[in-house]
């Protein structure tokens, strides 16, 4: 018998703020299924007007698609008990009144510069409960840590439609099983190896990072006769739903850190609604996910649109990447 995502849900619905997320990532799955049929036909029903601006709050060019995928979700989030709704394609979060208890961080469309490509796209989700204050603002709902969040997770739109999926129990991968039918369990709770002998980086941009990143990737590329003692191979897909996925499947580290670039100290992902959902999914995997110092679900985020930079994966390799950038600090604090 077919488990599907609502079976799934409604098992683990043990409280009423549970069956909110519940509710909520039914809806969101629904809406994911109108995104992938208008990536796949590439026809995007106008929704609003693509051109009130041309790029969204991170600086990036803001593509019809991307409006659509926002406004689906955005209608999703007023369907659901969702108060607050916070999108990259947004510069404030907004609030969508009703007494829901649950505030949701989305990038609708993550990668959409790759589809002309036909590289996998996704989307990338952050539930959190409201705090206790609920009428302190819109703004406020984000300002908490991801240990807080009740779910998370990401869509991937490629070759298979995939809903990755953590409401605290594992992490689980539904497929998309046909029209009518929903999303059905593919894989039940992903295990990442603790040891890999695979990364993920953008190498393109090795003169800019800082010495102890510089450092790791070199032993690495050193193979068995380095200090490392054994080969590695990059894999590094440009997206990173699809860079993720790949890790949750066979072990791997991805590594996105900050470098020297102006703009780019803090790296360029998204705390609230790009590396907080991830690394809750990668902890529920067993793997680990940091800043390069910190772990990533304990660091206050100071706004909806904040940049982190992000090291996540086989927990063995992250710890050797943080010992690496220990290293570097203690070097400096000895000049």
């Amino acid at each position: 018998m077919t488990h599907s995502l609502a079976d799934y849900l409604d098992e683990h619905a043990s409280s009423a703020l549970s069956r909110e997320v519940g509710q909520t990532v039914l809806r969101l799955s629904t809406a994911a299924v109108a995104v992938h049929r208008a990536i796949a036909t590439g026809r995007v029903p106008e929704l609003r007007p693509a051109d009130d601006h041309t790029s969204n709050p991170s600086g990036e060019v803001q593509k019809p698609l991307d409006v659509f995928a926002d406004e689906a979700f955005r209608a999703a989030a007023s369907q659901s008990p969702v108060r607050v709704y916070g999108s990259e394609e947004r510069r404030e979060p907004i609030d969508l009144g009703g007494v829901g208890k649950l505030a949701l961080a989305i990038d609708p469309l993550d990668g959409s510069s790759n589809i002309e490509t036909n590289t996998a796209v996704g989307t990338i989700f952050s539930l959190l409960p409201l705090k206790a204050d609920g009428n302190a603002g819109p703004r406020s709902a984000f300002e908490q840590p991801g240990v807080n969040q009740l779910a998370a997770g990401f869509v991937i739109y490629g070759a298979q439609l995939l809903l990755v999926l953590t409401i605290g129990l594992g992490t689980q991968t539904f497929i998309h099983v046909g029209e009518g039918r929903g999303f059905a369990l593919m894989v039940k709770g992903h295990e990442i190896p603790p040891e890999t002998r695979e990364y993920s980086i953008n190498a393109s941009n090795r003169r800019h990072w800082a010495e102890g990143i510089r450092r790791y990737i070199e032993d690495a590329e050193a193979g068995k006769d380095g200090p490392r003692g054994r080969d590695f191979g990059m894999r590094y897909a440009g997206s990173l739903v699809a860079d993720t996925y790949r890790i949750l499947q066979r072990g791997g580290v991805f590594l996105y850190p900050g470098d020297r670039r102006e703009g780019y100290r803090d790296g360029r992902l998204r705390q609230i609604y790009e590396t907080n959902p991830i690394a809750f999914c990668i902890e529920q995997a067993g793997g680990a996910a940091t800043d390069g110092r910190r772990r990533m679900l304990e660091i206050d985020p100071e706004g909806l649109h904040v940049r982190a930079p992000f090291v996540f994966g086989s927990r063995n390799e992250v710890d050797a990447i943080l010992a690496y950038a220990g290293a570097e600090q203690a070097d400096a604090s000895a000049a």
